[in-house]
């Protein structure tokens, strides 16, 4: 384990590579964030409730305990943003990691650009009230829909005076679609405003978000009647009723 720390957000990553590990330190650390580092699943999970990151950088291909288990585990606890590190892009093994958890992923080999862009994107998400530059300007604070409310402030959203406990990334989806009620956002609307990417990205990103949405805010995921799809289009917001 390697522990650096220059008083910036703090990077856990979980990556049996020491090269890249060791590498992605001393990026992370040029870039102002400290990095806590380990090479097995099972020690990432014990470790987390002592590093308490900001953010994760999780491998899917870990040595005894995989990554996706570790998100399993870790989301089970805490929100913390979790972007996934893979090797493999196969539909399969992709949304696997955003179900048990992931934000956010990116293939291995990336550009370290990519990388350092994709976690402020998260870190933006993950900071209450924090806007990112342009994305939010328009948008009110608090919204008030049906039985549902949601604040940006505290990033909590409640239901029926239910705390709906979402994820970073699941309440800047919920908030999104919700300020555009009974309007059809794509998928590319939403991946440009709420994961903040410019050109193309990968749409079950999106898919797998709004599932995991519906789970927690439907009666019925399986017939949802708040976060309706509009086929071959996208998503829109249908305030629930009281």
């Amino acid at each position: 384990m390697n522990d650096t720390d220059v008083g910036g957000r703090r990077i856990l990553i979980v990556d049996d590579d020491h090269a890249l590990a060791e590498m992605l330190s001393i990026v992370l650390e040029d870039h102002g964030f400290g990095a806590t580092w380990c090479g097995d699943g099972e020690r990432a999970v014990e470790m987390f409730p002592t590093v308490r990151p900001d953010l994760i950088l999780l491998d899917i291909m870990l040595p005894g305990l995989d990554g996706i288990e570790v998100a399993r585990r870790v989301r089970a606890v805490s929100p913390v943003p979790i972007i996934m590190l893979t090797a493999r892009t196969e539909t399969a093994d992709v949304v696997k990691g955003l179900e048990a958890g992931g934000d956010d992923y990116v293939v291995k080999p990336f550009k370290v650009e990519e990388l350092v862009a994709r976690i402020h994107a998260r870190l933006r998400t993950d900071a209450p009230g924090r806007r990112a530059p342009g994305q939010w300007d328009s948008l009110p604070e608090r919204i008030e829909s049906g039985a549902m409310v949601m604040d940006r402030l505290s990033h909590r959203a409640v239901s029926n005076g239910v705390d709906l406990r979402l994820t970073p990334m699941e309440f800047e989806l919920l908030f999104t679609l919700a300020a555009h009620p009974g309007e059809v956002m794509s998928r590319s609307d939403l991946l440009r405003t709420v994961w903040g990417y410019d050109g193309s990205g990968d749409s079950r990103l999106v898919t797998v978000h709004v599932q995991r949405l519906r789970s927690k805010v439907e009666d019925n995921p399986e017939r949802p009647t708040v976060i309706v799809t509009v086929r071959g289009v996208g998503y829109k917001f249908v305030p629930p009723s009281r």
